[in-house]
């Protein structure tokens, strides 16, 4: 099986028109229905399902938009109301196709508020949506504020000690961004990079070691400035090595480069990453080299001639069946 674990939701043009009435309104009242209709939202579903077929996806895990999750915008409710919705989206789409996606939540967060507001969500998407992880923005300030700490602080715990509870990981995933000296796409990459490091060089794992992390996007900058940081862990004379500290997270193959995948998989290990494409998105666009899209990963990963089969059996459907148990049961 091919699961691409990291795919966004695809939603019918009504759910636009709801989420400019709640930015205009500033969510004050909250508006009425944002359900679409079960006809449009099956219109949309088939859309995204034709995209998978055409490279070869069997499943995809479907969480919100990132850079539409709106956790700066004021007040907290805009993105309480625009969450639940969102959410509720995609919980249809996998009922309506429960062999093609599972669920993934969107959470809450807002600016610098502790995420402690997110665990009443968390909570009802899993128990009562069934979805089998979630998202977490490490800088829900979009880069319009001071951000909360990193990853490896205490501030995150109450998020961490759900996820334990509950046996499912969490996708490290920015949002969007407010700052003028970045795209939105470059603080995922800068926002992966800072995740790594604040979490190993913290006591995260000692605190959480059943935690599961993936960091997508091939990591961030970490795999390919790792002699910096093996230089760094060593000067500093801290246990193990850089690399031991590597692989106690997960890493996502959404990086639409042939070369930067195979470093990737060289540093980290076959064992320690899940095939990813974000198809639609970003990478949905032609390649003038290859003819191909550059989300079309799957030729790219089968490809790589120093992963054997096995190696590849895991990347494309093996640890994202570990990692995500409560969606594969039995």
């Amino acid at each position: 099986m091919i699961i691409d674990s990291h795919a966004h939701v695809v939603m019918p043009p009504s759910m636009m028109h709801y989420l400019v009435e709640v930015i205009a309104a500033h969510a004050n009242p909250t508006l009425g229905n944002p359900e679409p209709s079960e006809e449009a939202l099956r219109t949309a579903t088939e859309g995204l399902i034709k995209q998978m077929d055409e490279v070869g996806t069997e499943m995809q895990f479907l969480s919100p938009r990132p850079y539409m999750q709106m956790h700066s915008i004021k007040p907290a409710k805009v993105t309480a109301s625009w969450t639940r919705a969102v959410n509720n989206v995609i919980a249809r789409q996998v009922k309506m196709f429960p062999d093609r996606f599972r669920g993934v939540a969107g959470l809450p967060q807002f600016r610098e508020t502790s995420p402690e507001n997110c665990l009443e969500e968390l909570d009802r998407c899993v128990n009562e949506l069934g979805f089998i992880g979630c998202l977490l923005n490490p800088d829900p300030t979009e880069g319009d504020a001071l951000p909360p700490p990193g990853l490896g602080d205490p501030f995150w715990y109450p998020v961490y000690e759900r996820l334990v509870k509950y046996d499912i990981p969490v996708l490290v995933h920015s949002a969007s961004c407010c700052h003028p000296r970045e795209t939105y796409t470059l603080k995922f990459i800068n926002e992966n990079s800072i995740a790594v490091i604040s979490l190993l060089e913290s006591d995260v794992f000692k605190d959480f070691p059943k935690l599961k992390i993936v960091i997508p996007h091939g990591g961030g900058a970490i795999p390919y400035q790792m002699g910096r940081f093996r230089a760094w862990h060593h000067r500093r004379n801290m246990p193990g090595t850089f690399d031991d500290r590597l692989r106690q997270l997960y890493y996502d193959t959404c990086n639409y480069s042939k070369e930067a995948l195979e470093l990737l998989l060289k540093v980290v290990g076959p064992d320690n990453v899940l095939f990813a494409t974000e198809r639609p998105g970003t990478g949905s666009v032609r390649d003038p080299k290859t003819g191909k899209d550059y989300d079309d990963l799957k030729p790219v990963i089968e490809s790589i001639d120093f992963l054997s089969a096995e190696d590849k059996r895991k990347v494309f459907e093996g640890n994202a069946k570990k990692l995500y148990a409560r969606g594969f049961p039995g």
